[in-house]
C-alpha cells in the first residue's frame, strides 16, 4: 500500500515531544517530508537523525520572523509546501487575579497568534498546485473549563474560531482541521495537573472520567493527524475533532 502522505513536505510544530513528536514520526512512517520546529536543540537535533531526510529548525513560535523562517525552509529544502500540522503550546497556569500580564501575552502568542503568522507565511505556497492542509492541535478546553487555565482556554476556544474562519475563506483549495484532544498521558497533562491541589489524583480522575477508564497516547493522536491531513479525510473541512476518549460525555 503507497504511503499516505507519500511525497508531502510537511512542517510540524511541536515537534520534539508529546503528541507533536509522534505526529512527526507518523508522517515520516507514512512518506512525508518534514521540516520539524521546536525550541529544544539537542532533542530537535536527535528527532532528524531518527526521522532521516527531515529538517529541524530551533525557535521560538511567538515570534513573527521564526514563522517565516519554517516557510522558508520548507520551500529552499524541498521546493514545495502541502502540510502544517501546528502542535506548539503553552499552558500559562494561574487564575485571572493572579496571572501575570506577561503569561497572558505569553500564552495567547504561542497557542494563537503563531497559528496566524504561520499561516500569512505558508498559506500562498499551499494554494499552488493541488492545494493543501492545515491541521490544528486545540484541546477539549474549547469547549469545557479548567481551574486556573484562562489563558489557556481562551487561546483554545479562539483556536477553533480562527480554524473555522480559515477554512471558509481557503475553501476548498485548503482543508483545515483542528484536533482537540482531552487527557493525553504526556509531559504537559502533569504540568497542567499541577494547577489542581492534588496533581496525581487529578490526572487519574481525568483517566477514571473517560468513557475508555484511560488516558490517551500520542500514538492515538498522531493516527487521526495522518487522516485528517490524508486524502482519506478529503471531504472534512471546517471540523474541530474531539479524541478525548469519551470525556465531554461525561
Amino acid at each position: 500500500m503507497e504511503p499516505k502522505l507519500k511525497n508531502k513536505v510537511c512542517i510540524v510544530t511541536g515537534a520534539t515531544s508529546g503528541m507533536g513528536r509522534a505526529i512527526a514520526e507518523y508522517f515520516h512512517k507514512e512518506g512525508g517530508k518534514l521540516v520539524l520546529s521546536g525550541r529544544n536543540q539537542e532533542r530537535g537535533q536527535q528527532l532528524t537523525e531518527q526521522l532521516k531526510g527531515s529538517v529541524f529548525v530551533s525557535g521560538d513560535v511567538g515570534e513573527v520572523a521564526y514563522n517565516q523562517s519554517l516557510v522558508e525552509t520548507a520551500m529552499e529544502h524541498f521546493g514545495q509546501l502541502d502540510i502544517l500540522s501546528l502542535n506548539a503550546g503553552i499552558l500559562g497556569l494561574g487564575n485571572v487575579v493572579d496571572l501575570s500580564i506577561e503569561t497572558w501575552h505569553k500564552t495567547l502568542e504561542t497557542n494563537l497568534s503563531s497559528l496566524f503568522y504561520i499561516s500569512k507565511f505558508a498559506i500562498p505556497h499551499l494554494l499552488e498546485g493541488d492545494g493543501g492542509n492545515i491541521l490544528i492541535n486545540a484541546s477539549i478546553a474549547a469547549f469545557k473549563s479548567f481551574p486556573n487555565h484562562p489563558a489557556y482556554c481562551a487561546s483554545k476556544g479562539a483556536t477553533v474560531s480562527l480554524m473555522k474562519q480559515m477554512a471558509v475563506e481557503y475553501a476548498p483549495k485548503i482543508r483545515v482541521n483542528a484536533i482537540c484532544p482531552g487527557p493525553v498521558d504526556t509531559p504537559l497533562i502533569w504540568d497542567s495537573a499541577s494547577a489542581f491541589e492534588h496533581p496525581e489524583a487529578a490526572v487519574e480522575n481525568a483517566k477514571k472520567a473517560t468513557l475508555m477508564n484511560r488516558l490517551g497516547t500520542p500514538e492515538d493522536i498522531a493516527k487521526l493527524a495522518v487522516f485528517l491531513v490524508s486524502d482519506d479525510s478529503s471531504w472534512i473541512t471546517g471540523t474541530a475533532m474531539t479524541i478525548d476518549g469519551g470525556i465531554l460525555n461525561t
